[in-house]
């Protein structure tokens, strides 16, 4: 009940038809698909090495704390940006996955932006990325073995299929970019630069529920 309360507060100060009459299609989001996913999710297309990404990644957070109970926000992580090998960017988003399952996603996802963006540092090997993540207080031999396993190489694989497919459709050319139900896709340019965490959260409530 705790994660509704703040969606409950809000749809009571500003309902869906006020929602409708603030957001509009073309300027604030586009449609990209015909039918919506069976479950709600917000789906979040970004990379550790995007400026941008990074300085978005606290509201992503916050926005993960406040969703309905039942919707989950999904990362999806993308190998484009070439500020890194290929190999080295794989096992950064299987390192993120390997500390998601044991219950610090949040942590880990910061630490590795951290490291990028704030600490300024590369990672020149796997090493330096276990480093990051075993330094959450996650067991080495547990992260050896996490990260080679089918769960974690499977979940890393499906964040490569998901980011061809949009990729294809000439719907994913930029990140961050945010998907909510796969059939809405927010128009970052549209939100406002003065109200933005706000605005993009009450976006994302309305887009939740429209059919």
């Amino acid at each position: 009940m705790k994660k509704l309360a703040t969606w409950v507060l809000a749809a009571l100060v500003l309902p869906l038809s006020a929602w409708a009459a603030q957001f509009e299609e073309g300027t604030h989001y586009e449609v990209i698909a015909e039918q919506a996913t069976a479950k709600p999710e917000v789906k979040e297309f970004f990379s550790f090495y995007c400026p941008a990404c990074f300085g978005f990644e606290p509201k992503v957070q916050a926005l993960s704390k406040k969703l309905p109970a039942g919707t989950e926000l999904k990362k999806v992580h993308v190998d484009f940006l070439r500020h890194a090998s290929p190999e080295i960017q794989n096992t950064v988003v299987r390192a993120y996955l390997v500390a998601k399952n044991l219950g610090k996603g949040d942590e880990a996802a910061s630490a590795l932006f951290n490291h990028i963006h704030v600490d300024r540092k590369a990672f020149a090997s796997d090493e330096d990325i276990k480093a990051v993540v075993v330094g959450l207080g996650i067991d080495a031999a547990t992260y050896d073995k996490a990260i080679k396993s089918f769960t974690v190489v499977g979940a890393a694989k499906q964040m490569k299929k998901d980011q061809d497919n949009l990729t294809s459709r000439r719907v994913l050319s930029g990140v961050p970019m945010f998907v909510v139900n796969g059939k809405y896709k927010i128009l970052n340019q549209g939100l406002s630069r003065d109200n933005q965490e706000q605005e993009f959260n009450e976006l994302v409530a309305y887009l939740l529920a429209l059919k």
